[in-house]
């Protein structure tokens, strides 16, 4: 027997719908790349989304087919979201910051028919444009006043242009809620970026998820910067759940610099945020320098990398904000765990919150987990057993697009993640490592990730990594890799001695070595392959 319900399909045009509908006057406020702030409404989102969405069609584009973006986040990349995948085509945001390379066989692999970009990339596609050949047109994101006076891109149009010709007449199209909706790109370090392709079903049940009270927290009171970009897992889905649920949005567009969040926190009342650890510490830094507070701020989510418990300490202590720990990857859409406390550990003290606090946390609803030995048997949630961490639900990955290998990826039901992770029995989950990272002294496992907090939370580094280096009599011991403050004199007695009673005398690391700076994935993770590789002929 099936259910007497309607069925109507979940569509990332409904959010703009609805948005528009009961949340109108609702603001959205954009620091655009040619300088100035930008001011309109979701009314004024779905009226220019419509003209677009018409603009597009003028063009060509067709349902399923690829459209590129190359932006930050501001108002104009906000309309390609709902006009691409709203008229049944696929939205591709590309990652300026990964290699030349990497892009060139990105736009290609997808097969861009259009790609939408900023000022800010104009010298880079011009670079891009002659390796790919299967782009129709180049649409630069300005007005006619900023545009080039001469440029060497084919058929180069104007995004304001585009939208003046247009009506915003158009009916969004009603179709499977499995259909794609967009297209975001893994930064591979060993092989070529891997395309995972989102469906307008698998956004929609992310969004509701992001936005329950343990996760984002959204409402129609909330006001809301994502400074991670759009061009990363989608602004880990704040894009479409700041819509859902009415919220004022503000777009930083490039200016990621401190001084420029700071000024748009305090001047548009932000309440809530979210970013990688690289940005908060130089916020933080900034607001101790000029001795600074939040009026409005309260919330805060950092993933993208673990967070080192110093920097949650400092926001929740010295600027009163809270900062919930995230987990998540491009294959999950992205968001995996939320570290939120259960009504029964409130009555713990502050130093065993923290504790659980410190961790990637619990499962949002749309995500079951496990953790598995080397021959896949499941491991025990008891807060001490490492294992690979496994995954599944409506919105994980079950298939790279284009794959090599097709129905390869999920043969066992569940994704594989690459992390290294523990589960304790309240469920709230922490990832130890990358399973290529993990490092086995003994037969035992370290863990790197612990021990970078650790060393980050020393006063006088900037920086540190943890990487594993061949060992005679262990196997493999730990090498400490630090970046000092500017000015920080600390030495390797006193880093390997800030260690004493924090973790297991085995785990110490063997050795310290200081650089002037650490490699770099194009999302800002640490390039552990690179420290390998430099530090191959090492030996203790």
């Amino acid at each position: 027997m099936l259910g007497l319900m309607m069925q109507e399909p979940l569509r990332i045009a409904g959010l703009l719908e609805h948005a528009e509908k009961w949340h109108a006057d609702t603001e959205i406020v954009s620091r655009m790349p040619e300088g100035h702030l930008h001011r309109y409404t979701y009314a004024g989102l779905g009226t220019r989304s419509r003209q677009l969405a018409n603009a597009l069609a003028r063009l060509g584009i067709r349902k399923g087919d690829r459209v590129g973006t190359l932006a930050w986040n501001t108002h104009r990349h906000l309309e390609l979201y709902y006009a691409v995948s709203g008229s049944g085509a696929v939205c591709h945001t590309i990652n300026p910051r990964l290699f030349f390379e990497q892009l060139v066989y990105i736009i290609n692999h997808a097969e861009d028919r259009l790609l939408f970009f900023d000022l800010t990339f104009l010298p880079l596609v011009e670079k891009l444009a002659p390796s790919c050949p299967k782009v129709d047109s180049w649409v630069l994101l300005t007005d006619r006043a900023h545009m080039p006076e001469a440029s060497t891109l084919p058929d180069l149009r104007c995004y304001e242009d585009l939208l003046t010709a247009e009506n915003d007449e158009y009916e969004w199209p009603v179709f499977d809620e499995n259909t794609a909706s967009s297209l975001c790109y893994t930064s591979g370090t060993t092989d070529q970026p891997k395309g995972v392709l989102y469906s307008h079903r698998s956004t929609l049940l992310h969004s509701y998820a992001a936005s329950l009270p343990d996760c984002f927290n959204c409402s129609a009171r909330d006001v809301v910067l994502p400074v991670v970009p759009m061009f990363h897992v989608n602004a880990w889905g704040i894009p479409y759940a700041a819509p859902l649920n009415g919220c004022k949005l503000v777009m930083p567009g490039p200016g990621l610099d401190a001084a420029s969040l700071y000024e748009l926190y305090e001047t548009e009342g932000v309440t809530f945020t979210a970013g990688v650890p690289t940005i908060w510490f130089g916020l933080l830094t900034f607001m101790r320098e000029k001795k600074l507070q939040f009026s409005t701020l309260r919330r805060m989510i950092v993933g993208g990398a673990s967070c080192p418990p110093a920097l949650l300490k400092a926001f929740d202590e010295e600027l009163g904000v809270e900062i919930r720990h995230a987990w998540g990857m491009s294959e999950t859409s992205p968001l995996g765990t939320v570290c939120t406390l259960k009504p029964q550990q409130l009555s713990l003290s502050d130093d065993e919150q923290f504790a659980i606090q410190t961790k990637q946390g619990r499962a949002i609803f749309g995500i079951d987990m496990k953790i598995v030995d080397d021959a896949g048997q499941e491991l025990p949630h008891d807060g001490m057993a490492f294992g690979d961490l496994l995954v599944r639900g409506p919105f994980v990955v079950a298939e790279y697009f284009r794959p090599n290998h097709p129905g390869e990826l999920t043969a066992s039901g569940w994704f594989r993640t690459g992390d290294v992770a523990t589960i304790d029995p309240a469920g709230f989950m922490q990832i130890t490592d990358r399973s290529k990272d993990v490092i086995k002294s003994g037969g035992e496992w370290i863990s790197s990730i612990e021990l970078e907090n650790m060393a980050i939370g020393h006063p006088q580094v900037a920086e540190a990594a943890v990487i594993g280096v061949p060992h005679p009599k262990w196997s493999e011991r730990p090498l400490l890799i630090v970046v000092r403050k500017p000015e920080a004199t600390v030495s390797k007695e006193e880093l390997l001695a800030y260690y004493d009673g924090k973790v297991a005398r085995w785990w110490v690391p063997e050795a310290v070595e200081f650089v002037d700076e650490l490699p770099h994935t194009a999302t800002g993770k640490l390039l552990k392959t690179k420290l390998r590789q430099d530090f191959a002929a090492y030996s203790f």
